[in-house]
């Protein structure tokens, strides 16, 4: 078994004042035995503007919110998963939404970058949300071995498509990353069910951390940042304010689960089922 943590924070708009509190949080979970630990989406910044992010955006493998984790990972010898990072696009105007995951020696082992973007109006509060417009799309979905279990990542709006996640657990996942920042609205009516969901139906862990309080910009994000096994179980929560989410993941237990009772083998693909209706 090894012990894992979701990091929630409440980020503003000065970076190093993040990272401090970013540094904080780590140092906590790694003293309380983590070996692998997981920040929430936008850990470095929620500004008052969504063009804040690009402007603090970095070019892949250079920055200082990429050297500050890779010496995070060295310090405490964790494992860590960055929530998001801006990094830089062929539009200057544009930043991926990187989701990087580094080694216990500071290494890059994989990059994901987020494929669903937050284009929405929310018609009961009048909130309005157009990620594209800052945001570059991913495209691929990731999968990688670690000393955990194998990790498939994901950020924030895309645990709303779960056809992303059938293609993870199709490739291996056992572990499902998915740090966020959802909004107040949208948490309350749908975040706990949404990420049991995940967890249940591809039968994986989720590891889920959250921005969990008021920012600048006037937004109010959901918290309730957690841990949820694959049956479903909330193993632990954290409502509001910062703080760390720990659970031990026993893939001894999954993988028995998965063998006595084999959902995941079951599955018709969706051309067998056309086929089959009369």
């Amino acid at each position: 078994m090894a012990l894992i943590a979701a990091l929630q924070m409440a980020a503003g708009p000065n970076v190093p004042a993040n990272l401090m509190e970013a540094g904080r949080l780590i140092k906590e979970a790694a003293a309380r035995g983590a070996r692998m630990v997981v920040l929430p989406e936008t850990f470095a910044m929620m500004g008052a503007d969504e063009a804040d992010r690009v402007k603090i955006a970095e070019t892949f493998g250079d920055g200082p919110i990429q050297t500050f984790i890779s010496q995070q990972a060295i310090k405490y010898g964790v494992w860590i998963v960055a929530g998001t990072i801006p990094i830089r696009s062929e539009d200057p105007a544009k930043s991926y939404a990187a989701s990087i995951l580094y080694d216990a020696k500071g290494k890059v082992v994989a990059r994901y970058d987020k494929i669903h973007l937050f284009d929405v109006e929310l018609s009961e509060n009048h909130e309005v949300y157009t990620e594209s417009d800052t945001t570059m799309p991913g495209h691929q979905p990731v999968v990688v071995d670690t000393p955990f279990g194998k990790l498939g990542l994901s950020v924030c709006y895309d645990l709303r498509f779960p056809e992303l996640y059938r293609r993870l657990s199709e490739q291996g996942a056992q572990i499902l990353v998915i740090p966020a920042a959802f909004t107040e609205l949208t948490g309350k009516a749908h975040w706990d069910v949404l990420i049991r969901a995940r967890a249940i139906e591809n039968l994986c862990y989720v590891i889920a951390p959250g921005q969990g309080g008021y920012h600048v910009s006037g937004r109010t994000t959901y918290g309730h940042s957690m841990i949820v096994d694959y049956w479903g179980r909330v193993r632990d929560v954290r409502e509001k304010g910062a703080g760390v989410v720990l659970a031990d993941i026993d893939l001894d237990a999954l993988e028995q689960t998965r063998k006595t009772f084999p959902v995941l083998s079951h599955r018709c693909p969706t051309q067998t089922i056309t086929e089959g209706t009369s």
